[in-house]
């Protein structure tokens, strides 16, 4: 047993009764325990709790108990993400292999729709809509700042893997910590504190420098796709341009040579064995697309039908990892067509409410919190779009979280657009009794009156 055991135990112990009696307080600390995996970093006792379930079971039975919020608030993110679930689910059962192994995978994919949906629903204040994206920056932060301050220290020792569950992938370790560079960026940015700003930037930088120790050649070309965006909606492109030609040189001059000859591979795809056994995956995914494309082949059935597809493609007995090694053909050749159609339409409808929201943050005074995030939300989901094409994370936590904040932040920041500009700032502090259920663009109030949607427009 040691002290770090403890430190964890105790700190999840004394959360438990604050999570039953603020369900939000629950979800914070299940938020800390999904991505700074504190009980990863403990060799004793605490390394194999449960602490996540733990914490989850007591927050929700606190909300069944005295909660005074809906579980969720639907929109079309949080109705398509139960249609996907349930799609998922009907895939199953034509599967070949529905064994237990397959559906616990599959429950704990309910689970990440369940904590998304309870996301939505807890997070109805400015106040909490920051200190979620605070949690989840500074937790895989912590993991971004280590690794690159340990790379910079070791002069560039290789990462081979990440610090646990979703992030213990290499791959998956890159693109979360890829995903989270627009998160510390921008809420670096938006803060009054310059020490705060100071370590963002550092932890930002740092986060890089761990991204590329990975050799996760789909985590730089995600990065890379990051970086863009910021450039490309900077206010100075030209000075946007030139500090990212500033930042190619440093790159050359800089990186450890391993990491070079790793990245070089991108462009000698035909030679790499392991690009080679994407292209294959590929090509086997299409496969199963084409005889199943209705339900596909179902939920973590790809490798069972690996063989059948493989033919003519794979001399047999050769090693493979039997993935799709592409979320978009994961989702549709697992579950077919329609999951591919509901899981690409999520991702639209994030895409399309950040642009109409920077539209309209761009002809209102004072909503410069609203365009900073929706530029940050959109930079993070390009990060997930572009590594998602190489990595077979379809069923990705960090993005579905990601997707359910979104959808609060579109409730938060159209209610906070619909109050009268001389009211906003004083009716900031009672927005947790606000009506979220406001039209884009309506008044919240009128007539002393909160106006809300008929229920069937909710």
């Amino acid at each position: 047993m040691s002290l770090r055991d403890l430190f964890v135990f105790s700190v999840v112990a004394l959360s438990i009764p604050f999570g039953f009696r603020v369900p939000f307080a629950g979800l914070m600390t299940f938020t800390w325990l999904a991505y700074m995996r504190a009980q990863d970093l403990c060799w004793g006792f605490a390394r194999t709790m449960r602490f996540s379930y733990f914490v989850a079971a007591v927050m929700l039975f606190g909300w069944l108990a005295h909660g005074t919020r809906p579980f969720t608030r639907w929109d079309i993110r949080t109705r398509l993400m139960v249609a996907l679930a349930f799609v998922i689910a009907i895939s199953l059962l034509g599967a070949k292999y529905d064994n237990a192994y397959v559906i616990q995978r599959y429950l704990e994919y309910v689970k990440i729709i369940i904590i998304s949906l309870f996301t939505v629903g807890q997070i109805d204040s400015r106040k909490r809509l920051r200190l979620m994206l605070w949690t989840i920056a500074l937790s895989l932060g912590f993991f971004g700042f280590k690794g690159g301050l340990h790379g910079v220290l070791s002069f560039g020792a290789e990462i081979h893997r990440g610090p646990g569950g979703m992030l213990e992938d290499n791959n998956d370790f890159a693109l979360a910590l890829t995903m989270n560079i627009p998160l510390l960026m921008y809420l670096g940015f938006l803060e009054e504190n310059r020490w705060v700003r100071r370590f963002c930037v550092l932890s930002v930088f740092l986060s890089v420098v761990t991204i590329l120790l990975t050799h996760s050649r789909g985590g730089f070309l995600a990065m890379s796709a990051v970086m863009a965006v910021f450039v490309w909606r900077s206010k100075n492109r030209a000075m946007g341009f030139g500090l990212a030609a500033l930042g190619v040189i440093a790159f050359f001059l800089l990186t450890p040579q391993h990491v070079l000859d790793r990245l070089s591979t991108i462009e000698t795809y035909q030679q790499d064995s392991s690009a080679h056994a994407r292209l294959t995956a590929w090509t086997v995914a299409s496969r199963m697309i084409m005889a199943h494309p209705v339900l596909g082949v179902g939920m973590r059935n790809f490798r069972a039908n690996w063989a059948e597809f493989s033919v003519g493609l794979v001399a047999p007995g050769a090693k493979f990892a039997f993935v799709a090694h592409n979320s978009y053909l994961q989702i549709w050749a697992e579950s077919g067509s329609i999951a591919f159609f509901l899981f690409l339409t999520i991702l639209g409808s994030c895409f399309y409410t950040l642009r109409k929201l920077r539209i309209r943050a761009l002809q209102t005074d004072g909503a410069d919190w609203i365009f900073h995030y929706t530029r940050m939300f959109e930079a993070s989901l390009v990060g997930f779009v572009v590594g998602a094409t190489f990595l077979n994370r379809g069923h990705f936590d960090l993005f579905y979280h990601i997707v359910a904040i979104i959808s609060a932040f579109q409730m938060i920041a159209w209610r906070w657009l619909g109050q009268p500009a001389h009211e906003r700032e004083g009716a900031e502090l009672l927005d947790e009794r606000l009506p979220l259920t406001v039209r884009p663009g309506q008044p919240a109030f009128a007539n002393g009156r909160p106006n809300r949607l008929p229920r069937w427009g909710r």
